[in-house]
């Protein structure tokens, strides 16, 4: 019990720590609402306590499948990193984010073809927004979505070479997908591979979808608001990290599909057998 209650504070200290790391790393005249950022953190971290010291899963899916969760919380949180310094090299210049700066405005360049979800972040910034706000933008979503890229071809990497998830012992269906009912809705497998599609497809669409939903909705959002720092932070990552964590839930459903089928045919096999 010590150490699952352990090990279910540290992951939520370092969700807690995740929420507010932009606030620290920014300097104190590019942050605003310190309160409400401590409040986030504090649910942030309180609800993942809950969840992984709880016997019994709730919410959060491959809670017992590693690397998968990992992996998004270490992506996700290199990718605020990387934009906070790229964000507060404006207001305290240093070599580090001098060093991000200039990496970051090179894939942004790089990334900003005919297209391409870095393009249409870039194209529905107003045109009144000062160019060097527009090609911040450009840099931070370019740093982002190659971020997020990495971290699909990781977890792939991870299914294809490390034998995910056998590889890490048995695998319980039950445990790492909570908010899967196996009893309703038609073959397991079917409805499994149906909603990783639709994950997945999902995923590859949004990166292109949200910056022209942005652009439409326009008079409820204005994009000119990304030149504020954390606004900018939270909404390119959520913009980038959040359709790559759905790819990787399609992969990792799909994964899960193909095991059960595995299991399935082995059994039709063994059964042949002693029939014989």
């Amino acid at each position: 019990m010590l150490a699952r209650m352990t090990s279910a504070a540290i992951r939520g200290l370092l969700v807690a720590l995740l929420v507010v790391l932009p606030s620290l790393l920014l300097p104190v005249s590019a942050t605003q609402s310190p309160e409400i950022v401590v409040f986030t953190a504090l649910l942030a971290g309180a609800l993942i306590f809950a969840e992984y010291y709880a016997h019994f899963p709730s919410f959060l899916e491959f809670r017992d499948a590693p690397p998968l969760n990992r992996s998004r919380f270490f992506f996700a949180s290199l990718c605020m990193v990387l934009i906070s310094l790229l964000a507060s090299h404006g207001f305290q210049p240093t070599g580090l984010t001098a060093l991000v700066h200039k990496l970051a405005f090179l894939i942004g360049e790089t990334l900003d073809f005919a297209y391409s979800p870095v393009q249409l972040t870039r194209l529905m910034m107003p045109t009144y927004v000062p160019q060097y706000t527009v090609d911040l933008v450009r840099a931070a979503a370019g740093l982002a979505y190659l971020i997020s890229l990495i971290s699909i071809a990781y977890f792939a990497f991870v299914i294809r070479l490390r034998n995910w998830p056998l590889g890490n012992g048995a695998f319980n269906v039950w445990v790492n997908l909570p908010l899967f009912d196996p009893t309703t809705g038609g073959d397991v497998v079917t409805r499994l591979q149906r909603d990783a599609k639709m994950h997945i497809v999902a995923g590859v669409l949004l990166p292109f979808l949200l910056p022209a939903l942005v652009q439409m909705t326009a008079s409820t959002f204005d994009p000119a608001l990304l030149g504020n720092p954390q606004l900018l932070i939270w909404c390119v990552t959520g913009w980038a990290m959040v359709p790559a964590s759905m790819i990787t839930r399609g992969m990792a459903r799909l994964r899960v599909a193909d095991l059960i089928e595995q299991k399935r045919r082995a059994f039709d096999h063994d059964q042949d057998l002693q029939t014989v």
